[in-house]
């Protein structure tokens, strides 16, 4: 756990540093950093690794958790039908086009699945949620964090250049970024280049593929449940649960956002320990990551979130036009 406490203090920083760059994006990429930098990579793969290990699935699931807490339902609704159908539809293509087009390209595992998770819902969190439930390879769920967050920061640069080219005003530009960008800290370094208003427009439409979360593996657990879990039950081994633990408690919290019950300064602290416990847990997860692999599945890694990219990015362009 050290090595992922020095990680999130050093993600940390460099935000505060450069805020155009997410925390949990620098999270991501200094524990790819430390499982290759010669005098780290020993004790990345040795002595640290059950810690490391420990706070990509643990710490994920406690951080899965609090997300909840950012998701208010009256918020949500506020959008109004046509933007909930936009994000709806936007989720549905790229989650269904990403793992049709993974398979076609014979990528390994569970990465299709996982990097359709992390393109369509919130980037790594959602992927580490995803790989909760289908069980899948540390080297899966490594490679598709990785993936899904080199896009995610590409998009920082790119999407803000493309504003005026396509046309789109303050609030058309914030539900574009809310609905075609990942991770919510990227949606926040690449809205707020356009104002408060394509800000606010931003993370509205991203909540409301943050809540998308839940339903999103629940219907992979079940489906997972009814492939192998009545098998397995009959063996007598571990059934996959129809809802996960941390899935009930990501509604949860949901349901106890929605009520306006809790006051700002603890949905703050909220926010922090939150921000926190998914930044260790991407620590552990980008440590996970061998680039010697990545490299050999390189191209059709990013073959596959290239095109991911430009469905996410083309359906919500094409949502926002359609709704303004």
């Amino acid at each position: 756990m050290t090595v992922a406490v020095a990680g999130v203090a050093l993600a940390w920083s460099a935000h505060r540093l450069l805020p155009a760059v997410p925390m949990l994006t620098a999270a991501v990429l200094l524990g790819i950093a430390a499982a290759h930098l010669p005098y780290l990579r020993g004790t990345v793969r040795g002595a640290a690794r059950p810690g490391l290990g420990f706070a990509g699935k643990r710490l994920m699931r406690v951080g899965v958790v609090l997300l909840g807490l950012s998701v208010g339902l009256d918020d949500v609704l506020g959008l109004g039908w046509r933007s909930v159908a936009m994000v709806l539809c936007v989720v549905a293509a790229t989650f269904g086009g990403t793992v049709w087009l993974g398979r076609r390209m014979g990528l390994p595992g569970d990465q299709p699945l996982l990097i359709a998770t992390g393109y369509s819902i919130c980037g790594a969190s959602a992927i580490g949620a995803m790989s909760d439930v289908s069980g899948s390879d540390e080297e899966d769920v490594a490679t598709s964090v990785a993936v899904v967050t080199l896009c995610g920061t590409l998009a920082i640069v790119v999407l803000p250049l493309l504003q005026q080219p396509l046309g789109l005003d303050a609030v058309q530009f914030g539900r574009w970024v809310g609905a075609g960008v990942h991770d919510v800290g990227q949606v926040v370094a690449t809205a707020q280049t356009a104002g408060p208003t394509a800000l606010r427009e931003a993370v509205l439409v991203k909540l409301m593929r943050v809540a998308m979360l839940a339903p999103l593996v629940a219907m992979v657990a079940l489906s997972l449940y009814r492939a192998k879990g009545a098998a397995r039950g009959a063996r007598g081994g571990r059934r996959t649960p129809v809802l996960p633990l941390f899935v009930a408690g990501f509604l949860a919290m949901v349901a106890v956002r929605s009520t306006g019950l809790l006051p700002a300064p603890v949905l703050t602290v909220a926010h922090h320990a939150q921000e926190l416990l998914l930044a260790a847990a991407l620590v552990g997860l980008g440590s996970a990551v061998h680039l010697p692999s990545l490299v050999r599945n390189g191209r059709r890694v990013a073959a596959l979130g290239l095109a991911s990219w430009l469905v996410i990015a083309g359906v919500s362009y094409g949502g926002v036009l359609l709704i303004a």
